[in-house]
């Protein structure tokens, strides 16, 4: 072992001697050694011995095996799911009795306090809406506007609030302005419902109607449903007030308190007080007309003077 005389340093152990990694010496290269490596077969299996964990594969792969020639027979493992899910909900209906629902007992009506109950389930509803009769089955918490709108294909009114507070849903029950979303359809059974798909096309519109697009009173036009109808309540209340035609002009501070329960986000107040006064003031025009012209037809006494 070599020493460094000046300052006592020893070579590492071999180092001197050149002492070659094991192999080395005998020729072997590093690739060479590795390669050897990756090709040993693993213990036993050159003896025919079955490595460990092979026999527990084999019994995964059979269900997959099996699988593929079920494809190949004619029957998919996406056909045999769908064969066993609709053998699941047969049988289910078989069970439960829906099978069959004529043969199945109606229920029985329930009453309460002098009053029938229904529900929770779905019973038949029957409205008069625009004039039209209209039936659907729906639950009794469905409220006016989900009826009108997720099944009668009358989308006029509009969900904004969901809470009765800006008049977007709008319609009249008995000539009077109600929230179509704070009503059961249930309970508007019986009565005269009136939606803004009934007062005009768009050929023939409504005075109302038109005098809103003449006097730009409408921007997104999701409210203007609401305004119209709350306008119509509003005009049919002011020509049969107590059921006497009524000819005294409105006043922009009648037509705010009217419409105070519909609310415009946009803004267009301002297009909408010119247009729905407008027709107010034509409406008691033509009532002031047609009364003057009724009352000359009267037959008069002979003789009879104006004064008398």
């Amino acid at each position: 072992m070599a020493e460094d005389q000046g300052h006592g340093w020893k070579e590492p152990a071999g180092q001197a001697d050149r002492i070659e990694p094991a192999g080395q010496a005998a020729g072997i290269g590093v690739d060479e050694r590795t390669a050897r490596t990756e090709r040993t077969e693993p213990a036993g299996q050159a003896d025919g011995i079955e490595p460990a964990g092979q026999a527990a594969r084999e019994k995964v792969a059979e269900p997959m095996r099996q699988a593929e020639r079920s494809v190949h027979g004619g029957l998919s493992r996406r056909d045999f799911l769908r064969t066993s899910a609709a053998a699941g909900a047969l049988g289910t209906a078989l069970l439960t009795g829906e099978a069959h629902p004529s043969s199945a007992a109606a229920p029985a009506v329930r009453h309460e306090a002098g009053v029938e109950l229904v529900g929770p389930g779905a019973v038949p509803m029957s409205w008069r809406i625009n004039g039209r009769q209209l039936q659907a089955t729906l639950e009794p918490r469905v409220t006016l506007l989900d009826a009108l709108r997720d099944h009668l294909e009358l989308t006029g009114a509009k969900r904004v609030c969901d809470r009765g507070t800006c008049g977007a849903c709008t319609v009249l029950i008995d000539g009077r302005t109600a929230y179509a979303c704070s009503i059961l359809a249930i309970e508007a059974q019986g009565r005269s419902i009136e939606t803004v798909e009934g007062l005009g096309t768009p050929e023939h519109l409504h005075p109302l109607q038109a005098a809103i697009v003449a006097h730009d009173g409408q921007q997104c036009g999701f409210c203007t449903p609401g305004f119209v109808m709350a306008a119509k309540g509003w005009l049919d209340r002011r020509e049969h007030p107590g059921g006497q035609p009524g000819h005294a002009a409105p006043t922009a501070a009648e037509l705010h308190r009217a419409l105070s329960g519909n609310f415009c986000r946009c803004g267009t107040y301002a297009g909408l007080q010119p247009a729905l006064l407008s027709v107010a003031s034509a409406a008691v025009a033509s009532t002031a007309a047609t009364a003057a012209a009724a009352s000359a037809k009267r037959p008069r006494l002979a003789g009879a003077s104006e004064g008398t």
